[in-house]
């Protein structure tokens, strides 16, 4: 074989070598990034599942307020109903708008508890706030995780050479958890 030949062959060789180290690693991100997405998913199913409980247990203190429960119990029902799909941003956007809606609904029944002092003197209903807050901040953990699993995967996608692979495999990149638009301003505290 010519001496030409042999060159070409070796950085063919190496070539494909780079092509499956990158698609590999892509291919690890990917899965980093579905692992933690799957954190998040079940920080939030266990908040989901706290849901019922906690409406039930402010029921009975609380029949007239009908109109906060139900809306805490629509939330968690459209809130269960959106998936994260293929992570994109939109379909993250999405899906933290909807958490993002128990959140709030979760927000106007705690605000409702206030004025039943027995209520938040019951055992029952301290043990799930409690519970309630873990989960929340569970959750807070779980985004960071993600964001920065997603971060990571994003990068590699993006940069040179890997971008190439990942292009040609179809890697595409992955949505953010972003903070909520009413985090922005600082709330109002007045006396």
């Amino acid at each position: 074989m010519k001496k030409s030949t042999i060159i070409i062959l070796v950085v063919l060789a190496l070539l494909a070598l780079w092509g499956v180290k990158a698609y590999n690693g892509l291919v690890k991100n990917q899965e980093s990034v579905s692992s933690a997405w799957s954190q998040v998913e079940n920080n939030y199913q266990r908040r989901s599942d706290l849901i019922p409980n906690l409406v039930a247990t402010v029921k009975g203190y609380a029949e007239h307020e009908s109109s906060t429960l139900e809306a805490v119990v629509q939330a968690r029902a459209n809130a269960t109903s959106v998936n994260g799909g293929n992570l994109s941003e939109e379909e993250v956007a999405a899906y933290q708008k909807a958490q993002g809606e128990v959140s709030s609904a979760l927000g106007r029944l705690l605000m409702v508890v206030e004025n039943y002092p027995e209520l938040k003197a019951n055992e029952n209903f301290l043990d799930l706030q409690a519970q309630l807050e873990g989960t929340e901040n569970r959750i807070a953990e779980a985004r960071r995780q993600f964001n920065e699993t997603a971060k990571a995967y994003n990068v590699k996608v993006r940069t040179f050479p890997s971008n190439i692979v990942a292009s040609i495999f179809g890697f595409d990149a992955k949505g953010y958890f972003e903070a909520d638009e009413d985090a922005k301003t600082a709330p109002k505290v007045e006396f």
